[in-house]
């Protein structure tokens, strides 16, 4: 099978991102003796920097690893909640029925910068001046702005210009987007990552100087300009102007949970996930209801199999609109929801044609219950996850950034949040707050609702596998809604059809938009199917045939994938999407 690139063979270490330039920076750390989670935490850092349009500092990222060296896998829960302040009432009493997908309403925590340091400061072994180097490099020295960051920058240029000075002083050249290759620089965002650096430069031991940059971010000069920024009434997609809700105290309060990963065994393979304050329980959702059928037996680029992976994403999904919350404040019934006799009854529904309707279950007896979806007012421009459109056009999309060495060390990390869309640059600090808590609903009783110290259910979905008990597969993809669907296709393909990492990268993929968006104004499409235009014409004629709304879009559009493995061969190997021009593994 042609790919767009070799599948990396190699064993001193791998990184895969949605970046070249965070590859290499993950791979310079494995190149002077780090091991991969110093690796990731450098590419990390490199990503909030090179894609401003799709994370930042002010960000979130849910982190899957595994340490060879006690054989824990563990789930790094970076997802910061709702501040102290954030009531339903709160959001009401402004006349809102949805929380805006931009400003001051959306912010959460910011959970990034800490879900690093976390990773650096209990698995690394590099000093965190050595991994947030080639982070500082970039924002002072500058990068080449990707074509994806003028275009984004390009559909906010008014809003900066009137609304936001601070983004506009730092994004817009004369008013306009920088043109795509334009050599980028954010001096300020140096800055703030250099104080940082000193201060964990100050400290006496390498754990104590992760300490001393996370107090510096949590308890010091960022989260006093945070707290005094969100007093600053922001124009948002409400249309009026509003302050925040975050302090500097909610800051202070927030330590990166280390959590279990939630896990679900497939024809020999253990796949790993976050809790269902993320998404990730649908992706072992698709799997047990998939288990029923022998896929084995179908052709990946044909009808029978895309309907019945379809199909049964629809159901999962359709329970994760019911069920799924931050597991500190609802009682999640995942164990029902991934059990056989459960997933059974629900395969029951799938048909010979595509369904219409969201169906969630009823596990353990209980009643679903779906949000009522208002419609909202104002303007959009920059709300929503920027990712792949209902039609299938490509805005952009998030991060992901995947990690192994020698060792045996595995990473998976979807970074997030903080776009330069979301909320104005702070002045003092060179980086926006998220907007994270749009996923939250204000109305009262669902699992998903808005409750002070809530996490929202997040769509940041990372992955990690096991195959035949050994620590295996580390993979994943930016997308929203899609990350779940995109990254089941390449899991998939790799099991059933024996394709290697680049090849199931490669292959046309698909996904459903039949489900309510997790994003505002949190519409749905009920059949909607979007394909790539590389699937053959029978394969979508029969499609349209068994009545799903097929959406041709372009032949390498959808999703950014990429993957990581370390084989009972002992080689590691590793692979990323072409789709964009800009990912890229590297390794040796």
């Amino acid at each position: 099978m042609f790919t767009t690139r070799p599948e990396l063979v190699g064993n001193l270490g791998m990184v895969a991102s949605t970046h070249w330039l965070a590859s290499a920076s993950g791979m310079a750390m494995l190149e002077r003796g780090g091991n991969a989670f110093d690796a990731a935490v450098a590419a990390g850092f490199v990503l909030q920097v090179v894609e401003p349009h799709l994370n930042g500092p002010g960000g979130e990222v849910p982190i899957l690893l595994h340490a060879a060296g006690n054989g824990e896998t563990a789930v790094l829960a970076g997802q910061g909640p709702a501040p102290r302040a954030a009531t339903i009432d709160r959001y009401r009493d402004l006349g809102l029925d949805l929380v805006p997908g931009t400003g001051q309403l959306a912010a959460c925590v910011p959970g990034a910068v800490d879900a690093w340091l976390t990773l650096l400061e209990r698995y690394g072994t590099l000093s965190f001046p050595e991994v947030i180097e080639p982070a500082i490099s970039y924002a002072r020295n500058g990068f080449p702005a990707l074509p994806s960051i003028s275009r984004t920058i390009a559909t906010v240029a008014d809003q900066f210009s009137e609304h936001w000075p601070s983004s506009a002083e730092l994004y817009l050249r004369d008013g306009a987007a920088p043109p795509a290759g334009a050599r980028l620089t954010n001096p300020v965002l140096a800055d703030t990552y250099q104080k940082l650096s000193d201060a964990a430069g100050t400290a006496t031991g390498r754990e104590a100087g992760i300490n001393a940059a996370r107090d510096a971010f949590y308890r010091g000069f960022v989260a006093e300009a945070i707290g005094r920024f969100a007093e600053v009434a922001v124009r948002d997609v409400s249309g009026r102007d509003h302050r925040g809700l975050i302090t500097a105290q909610d800051l202070a309060n927030w330590r990166t949970p280390v959590e279990e990963p939630l896990s679900y065994d497939y024809h020999g393979f253990r796949v790993f996930k976050t809790g269902p304050w993320g998404q990730g329980p649908v992706f072992a959702q698709q799997l047990a209801l998939l288990a029923g059928y022998d896929l084995a037996t179908l052709d990946p680029d044909g009808p029978d199999f895309i309907h019945t992976v379809v199909e049964c994403s629809k159901l999962a999904y359709a329970d994760r609109e019911a069920y799924y919350g931050d597991p500190e404040f609802v009682d999640v019934p995942l164990k029902t929801l991934l059990s056989a006799e459960y997933n059974d009854a629900r395969r029951a529904l799938v048909g010979d044609t595509a369904d219409g309707e969201l169906r969630p279950g009823s596990p353990d007896g209980r009643p679903p219950r779906l949000p009522v979806i208002a419609a909202p007012t104002g303007g959009a421009a920059g709300a929503g996850e920027p990712t792949v459109d209902r039609s299938g056009t490509t805005r952009g999309d998030t991060c992901h950034v995947d990690v192994v060495d020698a060792a045996g060390n595995f990473v998976s990390a979807t970074p997030s949040g903080g776009w330069l869309q979301s909320n104005p640059v702070i002045p003092e600090l060179g980086f926006a707050l998220g907007s994270r808590a749009q996923m939250f609903w204000l109305e009262e009783g669902l699992p998903a609702s808005l409750a002070p110290g809530k996490r929202p259910r997040t769509t940041l979905t990372p992955s990690l596998a096991f195959r035949d008990g050994a620590p295996y597969l580390a993979f994943g993809t930016p997308g929203g809604d899609q990350q779940d669907q995109w990254s089941l296709q390449l899991f998939l393909r790799h099991v059933h059809s024996g394709q290697n990492l680049q090849e199931a990268i490669d292959a046309p993929a698909f996904h459903s938009a039949h489900f309510p968006s997790s994003f505002w104004p949190r519409e749905s499409a009920p059949r909607q199917l979007v394909v790539e235009s590389r699937y053959p014409a029978s394969t979508i004629e029969e499609l349209r045939r068994r009545g799903h709304e097929v959406t041709v879009g372009d032949g390498w559009s959808l999703g950014r994938l990429s993957a990581v493995s370390k084989g009972s061969d002992g080689f590691l190997r590793a692979a990323a999407n072409p789709r964009g021009m800009q990912g890229y593994a590297v390794g040796r």
